[in-house]
């Protein structure tokens, strides 16, 4: 064979790491003649679930050569001294891949991140979960990694014609991530792998002569003739000519901080709502349609969405077998999200069911002008705080108690290790809300008989589903609208919304500032 053939088949649960049936199959798919010894990889895989048999469909490619992965780590070279210095806030993944964009075209990148590294915010996430204790500077959303972290790590985006998601994933194995990522339809990594993943990216980073520099909270900048010159931390002021602002979606401070030196920012629609948590047995049935899960079969998922009111419903972050974690950033605030292991073996399933919330929504709060979208996503989580007892045990309800608008005489378990306690929810969001999420849960009970019990929990609140402000940019040149020399990236700037999408806008960021730089 002179070219690469692809084939696109279809195998069983047991027969997916059989080598002959694999062969077989591509064999009969293949529509043309294959000689005796063919070399085939797997590039492409996927679950068929809609019938009653379940299906792992496959895409292979053909060919008498091995395949290799680029070596995009190999390309890097060591930063010259006299190189350009450009400042990046935010060591998440826009933050690093942005760095490593800028390293690539000789620029020094220098990041700045409040909260420290990968390793050592681990003392702070046991801190909150077991003593409700809140690091405003490390948690589950502040410190090496982002919010993305200690998550999931899902990789699946649909923002493919914002860049070359490939090239993310193939950083991300030569990393440490598993070669799956490049194949999965819907990968992930896991939060037990996620760590040692970004303190690699790190060490590429740094070993190429960029700067890493963790406990540098951004107190402020200055700005002059239209241009940033300084950044301020609460230790050092920092000269500066170039600025990647890549916070994450809850770096409230800086639209605080954007507010009050009138630098131009503006509200934008975010989604609202709770974690809805399953056995994840339960799922499992539901999806597969079978008594147990084949071992061959991962834990089950779903994505579920309607329009209600005009409005969009819709599940948000679904981790099947894990867990749900306290996502606060302040003390004084209920926040939950979810994360999973590699591996996704908890025993139960968690996602946020959220509805889109907008201007008409934020009208109590139009006095806050710029700010009226998180002034009302703010007055929601405090609302939820001052529910409980003072610490990170969360309101939940069950799920057809909500529907039933019944108060929960008790609560299933629950993976959430700072605890929950029975209250009724309609109290605690505005009555759209709760009327939105509970037509959305008797649909959704309708089209996926079964997932509509009381054997679920609904658990407030999840409302960091995305920054409820956008930074403007130049739509080229990817500059604030206003400020010289700042660029507003990611999910905080509202740009993105996930790891994929967040490193594809760094990427872009930095490669429009070497472009527009010469």
């Amino acid at each position: 064979m002179n070219s690469d053939l692809f084939v696109d088949f279809r195998v069983s649960p047991d027969d997916l790491h059989s080598d002959a049936r694999i062969r077989e199959a591509i064999r009969n798919h293949a529509h043309v003649s294959l000689p005796e010894h063919f070399t085939y990889q797997i590039i492409r895989r996927n679950i068929d679930a809609r019938q009653h048999q379940v299906w792992y469909v496959l895409r292979a490619r053909i060919g008498e050569k091995s395949f290799n992965m680029s070596q995009h780590k190999e390309s890097l070279i060591a930063c010259p001294k006299d190189a350009a210095p450009v400042h990046i806030v935010g060591a998440g993944p826009c933050g690093y891949f942005a760095a490593i964009q800028l390293l690539k075209h000789g620029y020094k990148p220098i990041i700045l991140e409040r909260g420290k590294d990968v390793q050592a915010r681990r003392r702070d996430l046991r801190e909150i979960q077991q003593f409700g204790k809140v690091n405003p500077h490390s948690n589950y959303c502040f410190g090496e990694g982002g919010a993305g972290t200690y998550s999931d790590g899902k990789l699946y985006t649909r923002s493919d014609k914002r860049g070359n998601i490939c090239y993310i994933l193939e950083w991300l194995t030569e990393h440490g991530a598993s070669p799956d990522i490049l194949v999965d339809v819907h990968p992930h990594i896991g939060s037990n792998k996620l760590p040692g993943i970004v303190s690699a990216l790190r060490k590429t980073i740094t070993d190429c002569g960029g700067e890493v520099h963790f406990n540098q909270f951004v107190t402020g900048f200055e700005i002059k003739n239209q241009s940033i010159c300084k950044i301020h931390t609460a230790s050092a002021s920092i000269d500066c000519q170039k600025v990647i602002l890549a916070t994450g979606h809850s770096a409230r401070e800086f639209y605080e901080l954007f507010h009050q030196q009138k630098i131009a920012i503006e509200p934008k629609p975010f989604a609202l709502g709770v974690r809805i948590e399953h056995p994840q047995e339960l799922i499992d049935q539901l999806q597969y349609k079978m008594a147990s899960r084949h071992e061959n079969l991962p834990a089950a998922s779903y994505s579920l969405s309607c329009e209600i009111s005009n409005k969009g419903v819709f599940s948000f972050c679904m981790c099947p077998g894990g867990l749900i974690v306290p996502a606060a950033t302040s003390p004084g605030e209920i926040v939950v999200n979810g994360m999973s292991l590699s591996r996704r073996d908890s025993a139960f399933a968690n996602s946020g069911m959220v509805t889109s919330v907008d201007e008409d929504d934020f009208r109590p709060f139009q006095k806050d002008k710029e700010l009226r979208g998180l002034r009302f996503q703010q007055s929601i989580e405090r609302k939820v705080f001052e529910a409980g007892d003072g610490g990170q045990r969360a309101p939940a309800q069950r799920a057809v108690d909500f529907v039933n608008r019944t108060s929960s005489r008790d609560l299933p378990a629950t993976s959430y290790i700072p605890g929950i306690f029975s209250h009724e929810l309609r109290s605690l969001f505005p009555p759209k809300t709760i009327e939105r999420l509970r037509e959305a849960l008797l649909h959704f009970g309708k089209r996926l008989p079964g997932y509509l019990t009381n054997d679920a929990v609904l658990v407030a609140t999840e409302s960091r589903t995305s920054a409820p402000l956008r930074i403007p940019r130049d739509p080229i040149r990817c500059e604030h609208i206003q400020v010289k020399g700042l660029y507003p990236a990611g999910e905080g700037a509202g740009y993105a919304g996930g790891i994929l999408s967040a490193a594809m806008d760094g990427i872009r960021v930095a490669d429009a500032i070497v472009k527009y730089e010469k």
